[in-house]
């Protein structure tokens, strides 16, 4: 991996301003060139392939070592178009090899076709696949094709997204590599899955999202540009075609109106077209490209086309010199997300602990871990300090304490108990009347006084159990928390870690409540207090007894009286058992 990141930085610098120069003139370069090819029969390579193949070795690598699934993408050019487009014999015509022919759809499993052009007079090809490497030669390749594709994808029609790697070394092929995808069909044949649109789509889609990809889509000349499903994929990720490129097949079977669907664009083909004729019958794919190039010279229709975009030797140019340009321009930004990933995994490579090989090793780095827990549980709970939790609010402990506490609060003040406006006094009048015996004039029984206290104090009493409950659930989530973030690195030791975290909160749990229930018990035999707040809440409501006694005894018509701190409560019902005790 480094070695083609160092390779990739250093090209790619050098590649920017030269390709950006060259694609300006990219229209006078093609009609040279072409020329060039038409009248030499030279082979289909780029002039500038020398520079190129280090770069693209560079990307292949990366592909193969699928740097994509950790989410960087590379740029690739993406062959699509609907079936029986004439795809296959697109890439036949630039890889100079046969490949696989029928009815249905051919290509089943994304074909990465990586195109170098080879100085010595054999060819060397191999199909990559499943981790192995398959050599084979020009006249067997369709049916190693064939039988690569149905070890991945199975003997039936269904198609794979698991890719085959097809190298091609021969004298003469563009430095180009390519990602052939399945054609596009929407009636599933015998043998396919009902939903075959929606896999090859979803296939599909997957490779021309990225920005960083080219989409070659192969048009068949006999059909309208508008309808096909190839040109609607690439409109979902390319609205405007900025790095879309056409290929306009079978141009010998429709040639008339050809010259004005390419010129009127009316799908939106911004890297332009080229228009081609698919080799036919057992034409060689040399008198191919001399039939072609008659074809284009020579036909009334044909011939009125511009030369700059006709013919498989300007379609290899064309691509070759886009994908330069797109290399030139992503790797840079490549070799930064590499960067970063490799750092990454680095860091969490120096994180993993250390092996340790003897037992006082073990425990010191147990002791360390102990130690370094209890720091940090000291800081957020007891210092409230929550820099090493920044963002998880959870771990903020002072503040979620003030928040339980405002919450107990509040509920004390909510419960039922604590609405004193309902049956205002008639439960105190009815423990009065159940206390009644031989005792002093106008001094309330302590056993009155204990009756109402307990009572009140019994319907509140589970109120600060749930809180101590609740209160040591938070702790003992942040103690396990912070237990397994300081031993994230030994997980053997986690679960005897976490075990014991839980049994030392759980017995300071069960400690704080029986704390409480005692409390709350001894509260119901205290009948004195010193609270300030008590005295004076009492004084004022002292303060309002003789006109709370005038009302009630006196202005019968009066059904309601308000008292200071407390707010309009019923008196109606007090008459009768007033009466009745004094």
């Amino acid at each position: 991996m480094g070695v083609v990141l160092n390779h990739c930085g250093s090209k790619s610098e050098e590649m920017s301003n030269s390709s950006e120069n060259e694609v300006e003139s990219l229209p006078q370069i093609i009609e040279e060139k072409h020329q060039e090819l038409v009248v030499r029969h030279v082979p289909i390579v780029s002039s500038f392939n020398e520079r190129i193949r280090p770069l693209l070795d560079a990307v292949d690598k990366l592909r193969h070592l699928q740097v994509m699934k950790e989410g960087i993408q590379l740029p690739t050019i993406v062959v699509v178009g609907d079936q029986s487009s004439g795809k296959s014999s697109v890439l036949e015509s630039l890889a100079g090899i046969s490949l696989p022919r029928g009815q249905g759809i051919c290509t089943r499993v994304p074909l990465i076709m990586r195109l170098q052009h080879h100085t010595a007079p054999e060819p060397e090809l191999s199909l990559e696949f499943n981790g192995k490497t398959v050599p084979t030669s020009e006249a067997e390749i369709a049916h190693a094709i064939i039988l690569a594709t149905d070890e991945i994808a199975g003997n039936a029609k269904g198609i794979s997204n698991t890719p085959l790697t097809l190298v091609v070394k021969k004298n003469g092929v563009p430095d180009l590599t390519m990602v052939d995808l399945p054609g596009i069909t929407r009636v599933p044949v015998h043998g396919q899955p009902e939903n075959i649109y929606e896999q090859i789509a979803d296939i599909i889609m997957e490779y021309i999202r990225p920005e960083e990809s080219i989409i070659l889509n192969v048009l068949s000349a006999t059909v309208d540009f508008t309808t096909c499903e190839s040109i609607r994929m690439s409109q979902k990720v390319d609205k405007n075609g900025e790095r879309t490129l056409a290929a306009v097949t079978k141009a010998d079977r429709s040639p008339e109106g050809l010259l004005e669907k390419v010129t009127a664009d009316d799908v939106n083909i911004g890297l332009g077209y080229v228009c081609v004729r698919n080799r036919i019958g057992d034409e060689s794919y040399k008198e191919a490209r001399k039939e072609e190039a008659d074809l284009f010279e020579n036909h009334p229709l044909l011939s009125k086309i511009d030369k700059s975009i006709v013919g498989i030797p300007v379609l290899a140019q064309k691509l070759v010199q886009i994908q330069a340009t797109i290399i030139a321009r992503c790797l840079p930004e490549i070799v930064r997300k590499i960067n970063e990933k490799l750092n990454a995994s680095i860091s969490e490579l120096n994180r993993m602990p250390k092996t340790l090989s003897s037992v006082g090793e073990a425990l010191t780095t147990f002791m360390g871990i102990v130690g370094s827990a209890k720091e940090s549980l000291n800081k957020i709970i007891v210092r409230g300090e929550y820099d090493e939790y920044p963002e998880d609010k959870n771990m903020h402990c002072t503040a979620r304490f003030v928040e339980m506490l405002n919450q107990y609060s509040g509920e004390l003040r909510k419960c039922s108990e604590n609405d004193l406006t309902g049956n205002f006094l008639m439960d105190e009048i009815q423990v009065l009347e159940e206390a009644k015996g031989i005792q002093l004039p106008n001094f309330l029984p302590r056993t009155t006084f204990l009756a109402i206290l307990q009572k009140k104090v019994e319907k509140i009493s589970h109120i600060p159990v749930a809180f101590v409950e609740k209160v040591w659930t938070y702790i003992e989530g942040v103690v396990i928390s912070v237990l397994m973030h300081h031993s994230e690195n030994y997980h053997q030791l986690q679960l005897s870690t976490r075990r014991a975290g839980h049994n030392l909160i759980a017995r300071m749990k069960e400690h704080s409540r029986n704390w409480v229930t005692e409390i709350v018990q001894m509260e119901k035999l205290t009948d004195y207090t010193s609270n300030p707040e008590y005295m004076n809440d009492w004084n004022k409501l002292m303060a309002q007894q003789h006109d709370f006694t005038r009302d009630v005894l006196e202005k019968v018509y009066i059904t309601t009286f308000k008292i200071e701190g407390l707010g309009e409560v019923p008196i109606a019902g007090l008459r009768g058992s007033v009466l009745e005790i004094l």
